[in-house]
């Protein structure tokens, strides 16, 4: 980058300036303080030896100190916000739920549990990251499926589970860093960056739990949003 550069320059150039000034201001102080002494002090006789000239400063002692570079700090790059990706359908446990607003986290978090101890009990590990698919909102609550990718089929489903595959097609991906209750920033902006695009979204939308929502605190959790295009 030149400004860096610039400002290097700069300085170099009010250094010898500042010195200049330095030195004749020292100078007349010198010259208007020699009067009165010069008027006092007798000439030196012929048998007073010159003072010897001092010895002049090597060339290593004049040399200034060689600077240590700094170091950049690194380089902070942010969430992508509206990437285009190709949502791939996986095979997924679900599981049915509806919950209003005032307690649509602790009741999602109920559905994770209610799926993971199913696979626990049975020995099966999760093959992906669980997921919430929005099917319907409204004022007062939703309805959803709370999905966990899986490599086999687990026995002894509820009525509530079944299996299926997850989403799939064209999406877009927005990143949400925080806690659950904070969403409504990210929804707010993803709605602003699709009028902005004048794009149109289909009537759902899916949130993939990067940190597991069962161990994480709620202000760590890391999700990934991905809304579906018509």
């Amino acid at each position: 980058m030149n400004l860096p550069r610039h400002f290097r320059l700069a300085m170099v150039a009010l250094v010898p300036a500042a010195a200049i000034s330095l030195g004749l201001g020292i100078l007349g102080l010198g010259i208007a303080g020699l009067g009165p002494a010069l008027a006092q002090t007798p000439p030196p006789t012929a048998s007073t030896p010159a003072p010897a000239p001092s010895p002049a400063p090597s060339p290593a002692a004049e040399a200034p100190a060689a600077s240590t570079p700094a170091t950049p700090a690194p380089v902070q790059t942010a969430d992508p916000f509206g990437e285009q990706i190709a949502l791939t359908p996986k095979t997924v446990v679900i599981a049915k739920g509806s919950a209003n607003w005032d307690a649509a986290f602790d009741t999602l978090i109920e559905s994770f549990k209610t799926l993971s101890g199913l696979l626990d009990k049975q020995g099966i590990k999760p093959a992906g990251n669980p997921m919430i698919v929005y099917t319907s909102t409204d004022d007062t609550g939703f309805t959803y499926l709370a999905e966990i990718p899986v490599d086999q089929e687990p026995k002894n489903l509820t009525k509530a589970m079944s299996m299926g595959k997850s989403p799939d097609g064209k999406a877009l991906k927005f990143v949400h860093r925080g806690s659950y209750d904070n969403m409504d920033n990210t929804y707010e902006a993803i709605t602003n960056h699709l009028d902005d695009k004048k794009l149109e979204a289909k009537d759902t939308f899916i949130e993939e739990y990067i940190t597991d929502p069962l161990k994480t605190a709620e202000d760590k959790l890391v999700i990934n949003v991905y809304v579906p295009l018509k």
